[in-house]
C-alpha cells in the first residue's frame, strides 16, 4: 500500500508530502542562546532573559516553532502513541542539527520521564526521538545514566510561574558521566525550566558543554 502524508493524507509522497513540508513552521528567526523565537533575528541575537540570565547550558537548537502543524504532529507522537512519528520528525531534526553543529557531542541524553508517566504513557517520546537522531549523527545515545526521581505534575498543566518550582530536583545522575560534552534532546521547549534543570544536574556532574536539542520551541 503507498504510504499517506501523516498532515493531509495524500497518498505516493511519503509520510509528509512536499506541500505539508513547506508549511511547517520552521524556526528561522530565534534567539542564539534559547532558540526561543523573535521577530526577524538575525546573527547572534539574544533575547532579554538570556541576556540578563543565561541559562545553564550553551546552546539550543529547535527546528520547529510550536505551532500549527507541527504541535498536531507532536500530539500525535505524544498523546496518541503514533510511534513511527518519532522517526520521521527525529530524522528531519537530526538533518537540522547537522547542518548547525561543528563539533559533534560525545553522547546524547534524552530528558528521563518518571517511572509513574512512564507507565501511564508506555513510552518517553524524547527518547523516541533521540534514537534516529543518535543513529544519524553516530552519537552514544545514554538513556540509563539519568533518571527523573520525582513525580512532578505536568509542566503543560501549571502557570508559568510554578514551573521552575514544580521541576526543581527532579533529576539525579545514577551512574558517572564520562562525556564533558553532551546533548539533551527532547520534544519540546515552552519555558525551558524543564530542561534547564535537567541541564544544571548534568553540571553539578562534570559535564563542561550541554546543548539542547528539541523538535519545537514555544513562542513566550
Amino acid at each position: 500500500m503507498p504510504r499517506c502524508c501523516v498532515l493531509c493524507g495524500a497518498g505516493g509522497e511519503g509520510e509528509l508530502c512536499a506541500g505539508c513540508e513547506r508549511e511547517l513552521p520552521f524556526n528561522e528567526s530565534c534567539c542564539a542562546r534559547c532558540a526561543v523565537p523573535l521577530p526577524e533575528a538575525k546573527g547572534e541575537l539574544l533575547c532579554g532573559p538570556c541576556a540578563q540570565r543565561p541559562p545553564p547550558y550553551d546552546r539550543a537548537l529547535s527546528l520547529l516553532r510550536y505551532a500549527y502543524p507541527a504541535d498536531k504532529l507532536i500530539q500525535k507522537l505524544k498523546f496518541n502513541a503514533q510511534l513511527h512519528l518519532a522517526r520521521l520528525l527525529g530524522e528531519r531534526l537530526a538533518g537540522y542539527v547537522a547542518r548547525h553543529v561543528t563539533q559533534a557531542p560525545q553522547v546524547i541524553l534524552p530528558v528521563p520521564l518518571h517511572r509513574t508517566r512512564l507507565r501511564e504513557r508506555g513510552f518517553n517520546q524524547a527518547l523516541e526521538l533521540a534514537r534516529p537522531v543518535a543513529r544519524r549523527l553516530n552519537i552514544p545515545l545514554d538513556y540509563r545514566s539519568c533518571a527523573r526521581v520525582r513525580a512532578t505534575a505536568a509542566q503543560s498543566l501549571l502557570p508559568a510561574a510554578e514551573r521552575r518550582l514544580n521541576i526543581k530536583g527532579a533529576f539525579q545522575i545514577t551512574r558517572p558521566l564520562a562525556a564533558r560534552h553532551a546533548a539533551i534532546v527532547d520534544d519540546v521547549m515552552t519555558t525551558g525550566h524543564t530542561v534547564e534543570e535537567f541541564a544544571a544536574t548534568l553540571r553539578k556532574a562534570g559535564v563542561e558543554k550541554i546543548e539542547v536539542w528539541v523538535l519545537a520551541r514555544a513562542a513566550p
